[in-house]
């Protein structure tokens, strides 16, 4: 499923325009999103927990000409499946 599928599928299931429903799913994003740069995590019922991982710095290495890189640390956003999920897929 891309973007514009799952706005079409929030706004069937709101009874809405896919305007709406564009509306309701960006505003999700940019909630989840916020909240991760403040260093927040997202914890959704049910459904799963959004957390950021800090990286360390590290050494790699490029395959194709064996130059030795440094890869800089970062915030790297994880999501952790709830056990209802979990339950659900399987």
């Amino acid at each position: 499923m891309n973007k514009a599928e799952l706005i079409a599928d929030v706004a069937e299931r709101i009874g809405d325009s896919k305007q709406k429903g564009e509306e309701a799913v960006n505003a999700v994003f940019e909630a989840i999103t916020a909240a991760l740069k403040r260093g927040d995590e997202v914890r959704l019922p049910s459904f799963g927990v959004f957390v950021v991982s800090r990286t360390k710095e590290r050494k790699a290495r490029n395959p194709q000409t064996n130059e030795e890189v440094v890869v800089p640390a970062a915030n790297r956003p994880k999501f952790r499946a709830g056990k209802a999920l979990k339950e659900t897929l399987n």
